[in-house]
């Protein structure tokens, strides 16, 4: 007969069985009882955090940097609904993550007992599945089923929400377990019929775009994609959550695509017969108004999600999926329509292209008062780090900076948060890549607003000994909330100044959370300072780069507006009138 345990003891014993080495919480009432056997894993590393959004993110930059599930633990009631923020950020990105979150005692539920939430039920729109557990005996089953559907087809966050008496009550552990989900059967092998018409079509287009998406990371495909690509000679753009999937030095690659992208992706996507989607969604920050976007293109679209193909745009050629397997069929299909006499022909597309690229390369204003441009910043930052760094930016001007101005040449080296869009997602993101890359530089490249939002977890990395590196871009100011309002509010700049005679004082702030503070606020002092901080290896650093307050991200696609319309500098739009369509 097998041992009696608790179902908490069998909890970090499912957790082990599944590989876990490094979660991410903070105890409370209703998780305690898991605690106690917790300190007693001599495989499991539990990290406490000092907010549970912070738990959430780190999780999310474990796992975007290393290809893992990233945990994280967190209590009842208010300790659960503080990872709502993290876990709607990993749906909208496909990050693999598990929450386990305590509950109130399964007699409790319903009562609003002290601390009680019905966690369940609120992030079931926001993960892609959520599971509460009142019975001991199924808590392995749970957590085997947790890490399957987090990190199969596309992947995605589960929670798992487990009553306080079952973590107390005796139970036998069994692993493996027998799983049971007979709604959950992913898609990974495209259909060859498929395949083969994508194939005849890329060969057949004059104007093709590789539209590459966050997909071709979450699937491990970036070398194919590069066989792909220079197989056919055709360009490449990435987007915001492919950064690093293609090597920006590649002479394809055209740069990020959208709102902010280069205005040579945006004019091909705008001008392309076809466009070869992959693991993209036709995000709207990617297509401005839908209906005027890629008005004459043929659309291939390669997505391991059913339900993301058509949703926002009809595909001529669907192609459900997973891309690590779907992209070595393609190149073995359009290897044999070239030796069947198939040929693409390209020249006069990249002549167009070519020249967008050199008439509209990105660039940046500087400042007669000496004051620092923050695209300079961060300029240097990525050539002094190197592309082997790692960097996670926050949400705003500098995200998209750092998109634009730093070289991504590996996939898993650029971590944002691109559909939700949360501040203070940097400083946690970069501290759980740290953990899981512990081998690699990490950068949490943040803004003085996302920095406030969750810094107090630079204490977290002080005492656990995970030393990331903060380039902060201290503007004083909610910076793109003020570019907006600069562009479009008549200059009204309502509640977006943060600058009062340095309150914080970032650099006291560092050095108060036992991190190393530095500050820069010339051209003259950027590669010394980065060069120090990049010697300093045994405690978190944080430089407060003071920059100009009215630098603007350009190239920009006003909300709304078609990618026609794209600026290049207040009330400048590109003339393409010369370029062939």
């Amino acid at each position: 007969m097998s041992e009696q345990i608790s179902g908490a003891q069998s909890l970090v014993q499912s957790l082990e069985a599944a590989g876990v080495t490094d979660v991410f919480g903070i105890p409370g009432g209703a998780i305690l009882p898991l605690y106690d056997p917790l300190m007693d894993s001599a495989r499991i590393r539990h990290i406490l955090v000092r907010h549970e959004q912070g738990a959430g993110h780190a999780a999310e930059g474990y796992a975007a940097a290393s290809g893992r599930v990233g945990v994280c633990m967190a209590t009842s009631g208010p300790g659960a609904t503080n990872l709502v923020t993290p876990l709607a950020d990993a749906n909208m990105d496909s990050v693999p993550m598990v929450a386990i979150t305590g509950q109130v005692p399964s007699g409790a539920i319903g009562t609003d007992a002290f601390q009680e939430a019905d966690i369940r039920g609120i992030t079931m729109p926001i993960t892609k599945h959520s599971f509460l557990v009142t019975n001991p005996d199924d808590i392995p089953r749970a957590i085997a089923e947790a890490f399957h559907i987090a990190s199969t087809g596309r992947p995605g966050p589960v929670l798992v929400d487990v009553s306080k008496d079952a973590l107390q009550a005796p139970t036998t552990f069994t692993w493996p377990v027998q799983m049971d989900l007979p709604g959950y059967h992913p898609v990974t092998k495209p259909h060859s019929k498929q395949v083969r018409e994508a194939a005849r079509l890329i060969l057949s287009s004059r104007q093709p775009v590789l539209y590459v998406g966050g997909g071709v990371i979450r699937a491990g495909a970036s070398a194919p994609l590069r066989r792909l690509a220079e197989l056919t000679g055709i360009p490449v753009v990435t987007t915001l959550m492919a950064r690093g999937a293609f090597p920006d030095s590649h002479p394809q690659h055209l740069g990020m695509p959208g709102m902010h992208g280069t205005v040579a992706a945006v004019g091909a996507l705008q001008k392309a017969d076809l466009l070869i989607t992959l693991g993209a969604r036709f995000d709207d920050r990617v297509t401005g108004r839908l209906s005027t976007f890629a008005p004459n293109a043929a659309i291939i679209h390669a997505d391991i999600d059913p339900a993301e193909i058509g949703k926002n745009r009809a595909a001529d050629v669907p192609i459900v999926g997973d891309l690590a397997e779907t992209l070595p069929e393609l190149i073995a299909a359009i290897e044999a329509e070239l030796a069947a006499g198939a040929v693409g022909d390209y020249e006069s597309w990249w002549a167009t292209l070519n020249r967008m690229r050199e008439t509209y390369p990105l660039g940046y204003e500087t400042f007669d008062d000496g004051s620092l441009a923050p695209q300079y910043v961060i300029q240097r930052l990525g050539l002094i780090s190197g592309p082997e760094s790692i960097f996670a930016a926050g949400v705003g001007q500098h995200q998209m900076w750092a998109a634009q101005f730093i070289g991504y040449e590996h996939p898993n080296t650029w971590l944002n948060s691109g559909g939700l869009g949360t501040m203070g997602y940097a400083v946690p993101a970069a501290m759980g890549a740290k953990v899981a890359r512990p081998e690699a530089t990490v950068w949490a490249v943040d803004g003085d607003g996302c920095f406030q939002m969750t810094n107090q977890e630079l204490a977290t990395c002080s005492i656990n000994d995970i030393p990331i590196k903060v380039a902060l871009i201290n503007n004083g100011n909610l910076g793109m909330v003020r570019q907006w309002q600069t562009l479009f509010y008549n200059e009204r700049y309502s509640n977006t100044n943060l600058e009062s005679f340095r309150i914080p004082d970032f650099v006291k702030l560092a050095d108060a959370y036992g991190a190393y503070g530095l500050r820069c606020e010339s051209p003259e002092q950027v590669d010394a300072v980065i060069e120090k901080a990049m010697a300093i290896d045994d405690a978190p650093v944080v430089i407060d780069f003071v920059v100009h307050k009215d630098a603007m991200v350009w190239p920009m696609v006003a909300a709304g507006t078609s990618n026609d319309d794209i600026m290049v500098a207040r009330e400048m739009a590109p003339d393409w009138s010369g370029e062939d369509d």
